[in-house]
C-alpha cells in the first residue's frame, strides 16, 4: 500500500462552505456599472421561413435601447461545422430558436418588449425523426451545407440530412456472421432531453474603449469560446479575455459557443456596454442546446459456447437543427460503439441527423450512455436466445489486456480489471439469489446488469497547464484553466499538491475563477479528463518548484540539491532531517543576515499535452483516438406490478476500476450522481412533442426529473488498476457513472415482465402498454 500523506483521503471540498450557505458567486450574481439586460424572442414553429419581423412598436417600448435580428449579421457559426446563425436568418430550424433580441436598460423592459415583436412566417415540411431524415424524398434541414466550413474529422454528406458518417470496419462482418450459431437483430430508441443543470446559462460582455471584449460566462470552455471568438469575427485573439466562475452543473452542457457569441454582437451594438443575458428555465431547456437522442439497429452473433463473433451497428444520432458537438457525439460513439465486449468482427456507421429538434451539444457520457443502452440490451436478448446467464456471457466477453477496440487500438493494463467490477457487482446485488423472483401472483423482482466503458473524446493535441506562486508564509497558489462546474477538480488539484509538498491541503489556495488572459491554456473542462491532465501538470509544476526551492536552499546550507528533500514546510538534508531552512525563507529567495539576496520568488510551472493520440481513417476507423479507459460494471434491482406496469427501484450498485483514489468521498459521491442522473433518464425523461415538433414539457413541472424520495438504495465500489500514465495512478471517473444506468434499468424490466423493453423513457405507461399489447 502506498504511503501517502492526502492522497486518499477524503478531505472536504475547498468550497463546501460557500456552496452549502449560498455564499459562491455565479455569473447572474455579478451586475456591473452601466448594464443592459437583453431577452430573445423564440421561434413558436418548427421549421418556416421568416417572412417578416416588426420591431418598430417593440423598439418604443420603456426602457428598449436596442433590437436586433438575425439580418444584423448573416453569418454562420459552429465549432465543428458552421451551420448557425447567432440568431435566425431566413428561416428557423426548430421550436424555441431565438429569432430577435432585445436589449433595454432592465431585465422586466426587455422581457416585456417581446411581446411587441410581430414575426411573420411561412411553415416548412418537418422532419420529426431521424429515420425520416434519411429517406429519400426528406426536405433538406441545411440545404447550403456545402457552403459550411467544418474540421476534418467530421465527414457530412452533402444532399442529405446527414451531418456526420464515422465507420467503423473491424475484421470480416460477413466471416463473422457465418461464424454465428445464435444472432439477434433489434432496434432501439433513446429520446432528446436535457441537462437540466441547476444554474442556467448566463454571458455579461463588454467591450472597453480599446476594444478590449471581456466575457463573463457560465461556461465550461473559456478558451474554446476565446478562440471560436477570434476565429469566428476575425478579432485579434489577444484582446479577447473570457472569464468563467464556478458554475453551477455543467454536465457539458456549457462546453461550447452558445450565448456568448451573440451577447459580444449585442454589446457592440449599444456601444460596447455591458449587456447580460440570462436564460429562463424554459429557454435554457428549448432554445439552448439540449441532450441528444437515438435511434439504433444492432444485429449481434455469437457461438453456440457464448463467444461474441459479429457485431453490425448503425447509430442514428438526433443532432436536431444544428451540428454543435453532436458531430463529435456520434463520432465517439463509434470509437466505442461494441461497449466493453470483445468482437472481432465489427461493422458501425454512426450517423449524426440533422431534425427539427431543439439542437444537441455534449452530455455526460458523450454518446456513450445511448450506445451503452443499445449494446446491453442486446447482450441480453442475445444470452438469452442462447439460453445462458446474462451475467455469465458477460464475464465470457468481457473485454481485457490484449483485446482490441474497434479502432483496433490495443487494450493495455492501464485498461484495468472489468471481469471483477462485474463479480464484484454480482454480489452486491446478489445475483446468485437469482434474476428474477415471484414475490406475489402480480409482483416480481428482477435484476439486471450494463456495463460501461469510456475514453475522452478530445482532440489529439488536447492540453493541460498549472502555474504555482508562493504567498510569504510559503503556502501555494495554484491556477489552471480548468473551470470548477461541480466536480471537486480543483479540491482533488490541491490535494496533489499537497502530497507533492506534504502540506495539508489547506495550505494550497486554488485560483477558483478562470481567466484566459492569465490562467495557463486548458481545452476544456469536459470529457473526464480533467483531473488526469490538470494532475499531471500539478505533479510537473510542484517538480518545477521544487526542484527550485532545492537550488536556491542548496547555496546557504553548502551541499548539493539533490542531497536535499522538500516537506512539512522545510527544505531539509535527506540523510540529516534536522539541518535544514523554512520554505518559507526561501519561497521569495533567500537572504543572508547581512541582507544579500539570491535567487528569487519560485514559480512552478508544470504542462501536460496528450501523447500518441491520432484521428481515424475515415474508411475503417482505425486509429489511436483513445487517451484512457475507464471501465465498470452497473446493476439494478427493481420490483415490478405486472397488473399496472409500475415499479420501484430497490437499489442500484456499481463498481468501477478508476486507478488510485485521490479523495475517497470525492468519487463516490460524483458516482452516485451519476447513477441517480442514469436512472432519471431510463424512468422519466425526454422531451415530448406535439404533430408540429413543439416542445410540451417545457418547465420544470412537465419534464421529469428523479425527486427526493424516488432515489433507491446506491453502492458503490472501487477497484484500482493504477493508471500508468496518471497522476499517483488516478482516472478519470466523473462521466462514467451515468452510462450503464439505462441499458440495466431496461434488461431488470424487462426480464421482470418477460418481454422485451427497447425505448426509453421506461414509464409505467410504457411497460402497462408492451404487457398489454403483447397479450393481445
Amino acid at each position: 500500500m502506498n504511503d501517502y500523506n492526502v492522497i486518499g483521503v477524503s478531505t472536504t471540498r475547498l468550497d463546501a462552505k460557500e456552496k452549502t450557505t449560498g455564499k459562491q458567486i455565479y455569473i447572474n450574481d455579478n451586475n456591473p456599472p452601466g448594464l443592459l439586460h437583453a431577452a430573445l424572442k423564440t421561434s413558436t414553429h418548427s421549421h418556416a421561413l421568416i417572412k417578416s419581423i416588426d420591431i418598430s412598436l417593440a423598439k418604443k417600448s420603456s426602457g428598449v435601447q436596442a433590437i436586433l435580428t438575425g439580418e444584423d449579421f448573416p453569418v454562420t457559426l459552429g465549432l465543428y461545422m458552421g451551420d448557425k446563425p447567432p440568431l435566425a436568418y431566413k428561416k428557423v430550424r426548430y421550436y424555441g430558436e431565438p429569432v430577435a433580441a432585445i436589449i433595454a436598460n432592465s431585465e422586466q423592459e426587455a422581457k416585456a418588449a417581446l411581446s411587441l415583436i410581430k414575426v411573420e412566417y411561412e411553415e416548412l415540411p418537418i422532419i420529426s425523426s431521424v429515420r425520416n431524415a434519411l429517406k429519400e424524398d426528406a426536405p433538406l434541414i441545411h440545404p447550403d451545407m456545402s457552403k459550411y466550413k467544418h474540421i476534418d474529422a467530421i465527414h457530412p454528406e452533402i444532399g442529405k440530412n446527414i451531418a456526420n458518417r464515422t465507420k467503423i470496419r473491424k475484421g470480416n462482418i460477413k466471416e463473422g456472421f457465418e461464424k454465428a450459431d445464435v444472432i439477434i437483430e433489434a432496434s432501439f430508441s433513446f429520446p432528446p432531453s436535457d441537462h437540466v443543470a441547476m444554474e442556467t446559462r448566463a454571458t455579461i460582455t463588454k467591450i472597453n474603449p480599446r476594444g478590449d471584449i471581456v466575457i463573463k460566462s457560465a461556461t465550461q470552455a473559456p478558451f474554446i469560446v476565446k478562440s471560436l471568438l477570434g476565429y469566428n469575427f476575425d478579432i485579434p485573439i489577444g484582446k479577447i479575455n473570457v472569464e468563467s466562475s464556478p458554475i453551477g452543473g455543467g454536465f457539458g452542457g456549457k462546453a461550447g459557443l452558445q450565448l456568448e457569441a451573440l451577447v459580444y454582437l449585442l454589446s457592440r451594438a449599444v456601444g460596447g456596454r455591458p449587456v447580460k443575458l440570462v436564460n429562463t428555465r424554459e429557454q435554457d431547456l428549448i432554445s439552448s442546446p439540449g441532450h441528444i437522442g437515438m435511434e439504433a439497429d444492432v444485429r449481434l452473433g455469437c457461438t453456440k459456447e457464448g463467444n461474441l463473433v459479429a457485431a453490425e451497428l448503425t447509430y442514428l444520432f438526433d443532432c436536431g437543427a444544428y451540428a454543435d458537438y453532436a458531430v463529435n457525439i456520434s463520432r465517439a460513439a463509434a470509437i466505442s460503439s461494441t461497449g466493453p465486449y470483445r468482437i472481432p468482427n465489427v461493422s458501425c456507421d454512426s450517423l449524426c441527423v440533422y431534425t427539427n429538434h431543439p439542437f444537441a451539444t455534449a452530455f455526460r457520457g458523450f454518446g456513450h450512455i445511448e450506445l451503452a443502452f443499445a449494446i446491453e440490451r442486446s447482450i441480453d436478448l442475445l444470452s438469452e436466445k442462447l439460453g445462458m446467464d446474462s451475467m455469465e456471457f458477460r464475464l465470457k466477453n468481457a473485454i481485457v489486456e490484449g483485446d482490441t477496440a474497434p479502432t483496433l487500438n490495443v487494450m493495455d493494463a492501464n485498461t484495468g480489471d472489468l471481469p471483477e467490477c462485474i463479480r464484484r457487482v454480482g454480489t452486491m446485488i446478489n445475483w446468485e439469489e437469482g434474476s428474477k423472483i415471484e414475490v406475489s401472483p402480480n409482483k416480481v423482482r428482477a435484476k439486471g446488469m450494463g456495463l460501461l466503458w469510456k475514453s475522452p473524446a478530445m482532440p489529439t493535441n488536447t492540453d493541460a497547464g498549472v502555474i504555482l506562486t508562493f504567498n510569504e508564509d510559503a503556502s501555494i497558489n495554484l491556477q489552471t484553466g480548468i473551470v470548477e462546474i461541480g466536480q471537486g477538480t480543483f479540491t482533488a488539484l490541491a490535494q496533489i499538491v499537497a502530497e507533492k509538498f506534504k502540506i495539508p491541503v489547506d495550505k494550497v489556495h486554488v485560483v477558483e475563477d478562470t481567466n484566459t488572459k492569465t490562467a495557463p491554456h486548458d481545452w476544456a473542462t469536459a470529457a473526464s479528463r480533467s483531473l488526469m491532465m490538470a494532475g499531471r501538470a500539478a505533479i510537473e509544476a510542484s517538480d518545477d518548484a521544487i526542484a527550485q526551492l532545492k537550488r536556491t536552499a542548496s547555496i546557504p546550507l553548502h551541499c548539493s540539491p539533490e542531497d536535499l528533500e522538500v516537506g512539512y514546510g522545510r527544505i531539509f538534508l535527506k540523510d540529516e532531517p534536522k539541518i535544514g531552512i523554512d520554505m518559507e525563507k526561501v519561497v521569495m529567495g533567500y537572504v543572508y543576515p547581512n541582507g544579500n539576496a539570491i535567487e528569487g520568488q519560485v514559480i512552478g510551472r508544470g504542462r501536460y499535452i496528450s501523447r500518441r493520440l491520432s484521428g481515424i481513417n475515415p474508411e475503417t476507423g482505425e486509429g489511436q483516438p483513445e487517451l484512457e479507459w475507464t471501465l465498470g460494471a452497473q446493476a439494478i434491482e427493481v420490483e415490478v406490478d405486472l397488473s399496472d406496469g409500475s415499479y420501484n427501484v430497490l437499489q442500484a450498485v456499481c463498481c468501477m476500476d478508476v486507478g488510485t483514489l485521490i479523495n475517497p468521498k470525492l468519487a463516490h459521491e460524483q458516482i452516485v450522481g451519476g447513477l441517480a442522473m442514469g436512472l432519471s433518464f431510463a424512468r422519466n425523461e425526454g422531451f415530448l412533442f406535439n404533430n408540429r415538433e413543439q416542445v410540451i414539457n417545457d418547465d420544470l413541472r412537465s419534464y421529469k426529473i428523479l425527486r427526493y424520495g424516488e432515489h433507491p438504495k446506491y453502492q458503490v465500489e472501487f477497484l484500482n488498476t493504477p493508471q500508468g500514465d496518471g497522476p499517483f495512478g488516478a482516472r478519470g471517473l466523473g462521466e462514467q457513472g451515468v452510462i450503464g444506468m439505462p441499458g440495466a434499468l431496461s434488461n431488470a424490466l424487462s426480464r421482470a415482465i418477460g418481454k422485451p423493453l427497447n425505448a426509453l423513457p421506461l414509464t409505467p405507461e410504457s411497460i402497462w402498454k408492451t404487457i398489454k399489447e403483447e397479450d393481445k
